[in-house]
């Protein structure tokens, strides 16, 4: 009776550290990034749709947030952020270089905190 038990136990805890471990094919998640306008709005989405796992990508001028859906197993929502910043516009998380902000079209140059 009692390695009955701790088969179960046993049995339990291995098939709870395996679901813990399951990432998520369609994670949701809205990121603040700056920016001002549609070239923005372009480029920003562009960057996003560069990370292979990244399945929607919309980046909200009025609000500078970006609605993205993201397959967990084949990315994660640093590397989108990463991304993002490379080409110039910062995160909530990850800024972008000087130069390469410096290199924006004068309309996309945002307020940088």
């Amino acid at each position: 009776m009692k390695n009955i038990f701790l088969g179960m136990m046993l049995l339990f805890v291995t098939l709870s550290t395996q679901a813990q471990d399951k990432k998520n094919k369609n994670a949701k998640y809205n990121i603040e990034v700056n920016g001002n306008c549609e070239q923005c709005k372009k480029r920003i989405e562009k960057a996003a749709y560069s990370v292979s796992g990244v399945k929607s990508a919309e980046w909200h001028i009025d609000d500078h947030i970006l609605h993205l859906i993201i397959n967990e197993e084949k990315c994660s929502i640093i590397d989108v952020k990463k991304a993002i910043a490379k080409v110039g516009h910062d995160t909530d998380e990850v800024k972008s270089t000087d130069e390469v902000y410096e290199k924006l079209h004068s309309c996309c140059k945002y307020e940088r905190k």
